[in-house]
């Protein structure tokens, strides 16, 4: 099953309109969506190497216009979809203590988590909750999304056709890895709250 979602999502990299989808995908993300743009980031720089600098491009700015959306939410519709989407998540409960941090660390926290697992989405909400100056929330934003993007671009590039051989060889333990990585981020922020 996994090889067959696999050599669907190699093929869905491929297409000529996977920009788009990678463009939804990290917009979504940043804002509410579950799953991070990397799952289509890496099939899609293993698919066509030659293109994973622009697909990161893509990814971040899709990423910090999806983290002005979030923020939005925080900012104007907390009390109605930032309650409810922050609620399905869990993370209501803590979120408070996690708001006063903003008046400290406020940018270090958008760089933490653009950078990390870590659910990007709890902070772009946080950053309106808190109300985070715009400006240094989207430079930060900026710099952690691209970071995060352009690191896995030039690893994509550089080891491209060795990463998809490993990836292929090993893909059962890689599908695992990446879920304790997307689990984990959300199991941090349960705890850092």
């Amino acid at each position: 099953m996994i090889r067959r979602l696999y050599n669907w999502i190699m093929d869905l990299a491929a297409h000529r309109r996977a920009g788009w989808a990678l463009a939804i995908v990290a917009f979504l993300e940043s804002s509410f969506f579950p799953i991070p743009p990397d799952a289509l980031l890496v099939p899609m720089g293993l698919a066509n190497r030659n293109r994973a600098f622009r697909y990161a491009l893509v990814s971040t700015v899709a990423s910090v216009l999806g983290g002005l959306f979030g923020y939005l939410i925080g900012w104007l519709l907390y009390d109605t979809l930032g309650q409810a989407i922050l609620s399905f998540y869990g993370f209501e409960e803590k979120f408070s203590t996690f708001v006063s941090w903003y008046h400290e660390h406020g940018a270090l926290i958008v760089l933490f988590a653009g950078l990390t697992p870590f659910p990007y989405k709890v902070i772009t909400i946080a950053s309106g909750v808190a109300g985070l100056d715009l400006v240094v929330f989207t430079i930060a934003s900026v710099v952690a999304r691209a970071g995060r993007f352009y690191l896995v671009a030039a690893l994509l590039f550089w080891f491209g056709p060795a990463a998809r051989r490993i990836l292929e060889k090993y893909l059962g333990w890689a599908t695992l890895a990446a879920g304790l990585l997307l689990v984990g981020g959300f199991v941090a922020v349960k705890y850092v709250m």
